[in-house]
């Protein structure tokens, strides 16, 4: 039993992007993960999770942990268990996604400040750190070693699977804005929305409770949360994103990359 669910209600709320009305989309049991596309799946736990999604922009979120502690995610979510349904979260991802950074930034390691935000356990900042660069931290709430917001600002942030977790992702987002050095650059991961999830709805199998995935973006819901903080979003494929208010000179290798994956809508 999950102590301190949301009550659900058939009324529609404001979306946590646009503010739009966002009427109830669906349910899912608790326990469905996104490692049931990898065949591995928990017992149904008869705990309903309803999900909604936005009339205006498709964000799709729920609110039943909106009251959640950091101590009831860690319990109920971030346990022991969960290397089950995320294998790849304490060591293959973050080193995969260290690897992207240090070739992106190249010979530029050494002046960049990068931070982690949402980092866990510190491995991806340990293998920049060991690739060269000469300050690499992690920040992440919900771990103990590492919840202390570190001060400063930061050429680079970095936030890898860590949007889609945020009961409050306009929160969340500010965190980062906060965090990062004027001008300074933003490289993070969520997966959007795919172009049939009309069809697979909530079957599509990001949509994860379990994972604690709480918040799933359209193109267009994330264009509209990093707009609000004057940042504009280049999307490289549905998953990887970089954004930025104005791409820093030293970063000028990057641009033909950053020009093809930024909407024209929101191009410099």
């Amino acid at each position: 039993m999950l102590d301190g669910l949301r009550p659900i209600s058939t009324a529609a709320c404001p979306c946590k992007i646009c503010g739009s009305p966002a009427p109830l989309f669906g349910v899912v049991d608790f326990h469905q993960s996104c490692a049931d596309i990898r065949g591995v799946q928990f017992r149904l736990s008869g705990l309903p999770i309803y999900y909604r999604r936005c009339g205006n922009c498709s964000f799709l979120f729920t609110d039943a942990f909106d009251d959640w502690s950091h101590e009831q995610f860690k319990t109920h979510i971030y346990n022991d268990e969960y290397k089950l349904v995320d294998p790849d979260y304490s060591d293959l991802r973050p080193r995969e996604n260290a690897g992207a950074v240090a070739r992106l930034w190249g010979p530029l390691r050494r002046e960049t400040r990068v931070l982690d935000f949402g980092g866990g356990n510190d491995t991806l900042c340990t293998a920049l750190r060991e690739a060269g660069f000469a300050v690499a931290v992690t920040y992440d709430p919900m771990v103990p070693q590492y919840a202390v917001r570190p001060a400063g600002k930061f050429d680079l942030v970095t936030s890898f699977e860590t949007l889609e977790h945020l009961p409050d992702p306009l929160a969340g987002i500010r965190s980062i804005v906060e965090l990062t050095a004027e001008p300074g650059l933003i490289f993070f991961s969520t997966l959007l929305q795919p172009a049939d999830f009309d069809r697979q709805r909530l079957s599509w199998w990001y949509v994860g409770p379990r994972n604690g995935h709480v918040s799933l973006f359209s193109r267009q819901a994330l264009t509209l949360a990093w707009e609000r903080h004057g940042y504009k979003v280049a999307t490289l494929g549905d998953n990887f994103h970089f954004a930025f208010r104005k791409l820093p000179s030293y970063l000028a290798h990057l641009q033909p990359v950053l020009a093809a994956s930024t909407p024209q809508s929101c191009a410099a």
